[in-house]
């Protein structure tokens, strides 16, 4: 296998460079054709390539060589959420439901597209009663959100669903994207997202390639993620609104043309698979907490005012946001979550992701194996695995 891929998460992967999202549809298609079940992300940055095997990565590495595009073998990570509990299985029924996750091995839930984060839940004897400091939210098309809902919401927005643990999710319903027809493929799930089913290869190919030009005409940094079978259009967390965009683009127009491009092209939307899942933090120094995370993970500032968001430079894992809490709940907050994060980097990374963690503020818990525990400021867990 090519020096170009890395295993992580058990999956050989590869990041290539690109100038933009058609250079990246040119190799999403070139890839489609030499291995149809590959995972392919195309950013206006890169693609990210994901194989059942390696037995196509000297293929897919050789098309990257001829149309221009350089590996960076240190790019790829994927995230994970681990929940331990005294009794796994009632929790994991829980969390299969709310984010129609499907079962894989080793208890470990995952979503049937491979966009948002897995979530694996352990067996541990030590029960924490306390609220956890880490939630996710998980935002679903409305009428999906009704037919999944685990019992009557709580909370300030209403949205606040637990598991049998205590451990907590905000289930959100999403919109359509606009009013009109023109739009009817889109929802509106703090991204906005189109899911578009193909019938053939060769209607993938067209429909990335084509959705590629029309973002770069327009200057959008769209994430086009091809499965097989199936053309995903992403805007990421917010980023269809102009004050995150900062384009002259009303996005909606840009949504239309993509809508119109897919239809001629004979896909079909599926617009109930849209899904966006996000990691939510308590801290009482929300700027320290904060800065330990984009150094463990790699991740940037959001950079709107206002806001504590952290992303992935190349959204290709999930957004981390962080809120103020108490300084007085001090037992909340001397309690281990339940809920921990697990970040899979290359072997070659890991050493030094360690070591960037702990410069920004973390704790050492333990080690083995290729696996660091590391504690933040607050205590709140990251898992590294390398």
């Amino acid at each position: 296998m090519s020096t170009d891929w890395r295993t992580v998460d058990g999956v050989p992967t590869a990041w290539f460079d690109a100038a933009s999202l058609v250079g990246g549809a040119a190799l999403a298609a070139r890839v489609v054709e030499v291995a149809p079940d590959a995972l392919v992300d195309v950013r206006a940055s890169g693609v990210l390539v994901r194989l059942d095997a390696d037995a196509h990565a000297d293929a897919v590495s050789a098309a990257a060589r001829d149309l221009g595009l350089a590996a960076d073998p240190s790019a790829p990570q994927r995230l994970s959420v681990v929940v331990e509990s005294p009794d796994p299985t009632p929790v994991r029924a829980f969390w299969q439901g709310v984010l129609d996750y499907v079962p894989a091995d080793g208890g470990v839930l995952v979503d049937p597209r491979r966009r948002d984060p897995a979530l694996r839940v352990e067996r541990s004897t030590d029960r924490r009663p306390l609220r956890n400091r880490l939630h996710l939210d998980v935002v679903r098309p409305a009428a999906t959100v009704e037919q999944v809902r685990p019992g009557e919401p709580y909370g300030v927005y209403g949205v606040c669903h637990a598991d049998p643990d205590g451990n907590e999710v905000d289930l959100v319903p999403g919109d359509a994207l606009g009013d009109g027809p023109e739009t009817s493929d889109w929802q509106s799930v703090f991204g906005a997202m189109a899911f578009y089913r193909v019938g053939s290869p060769e209607q993938q190919r067209d429909l990335v390639t084509a959705a590629a030009a029309l973002a770069d005409d327009a200057g959008f940094p769209l994430l086009v993620d091809v499965r097989p079978g199936l053309v995903v259009l992403d805007t990421g967390k917010d980023r269809w609104h102009p004050d995150a965009h900062r384009l002259d683009l009303d996005f909606t127009e840009l949504a239309a043309r993509l809508q119109r491009a897919a239809r001629d092209l004979g896909a079909t939307a599926d617009p109930g698979l849209a899904r966006f899942v996000q990691l939510f933090m308590d801290a009482v120094d929300v700027d320290a907490v904060r800065a330990f995370w984009l150094a463990a993970l790699g991740y940037v500032p959001d950079g709107r005012t206002g806001l504590t968001d952290v992303v992935d430079p190349r959204w290709l894992n999930p957004v981390l946001a962080f809120q103020e809490t108490d300084a007085a709940d001090v037992e909340r907050r001397r309690q281990r979550n339940r809920v921990h994060v697990e970040v899979a980097v290359p072997p070659d990374v890991g050493g030094a992701r360690v070591a960037t963690a702990l410069a920004a503020g973390g704790r050492l818990l333990d080690e083995a194996d290729g696996r660091w525990r590391v504690a933040d400021p607050e205590g709140n867990e990251l898992v590294v695995v390398g």
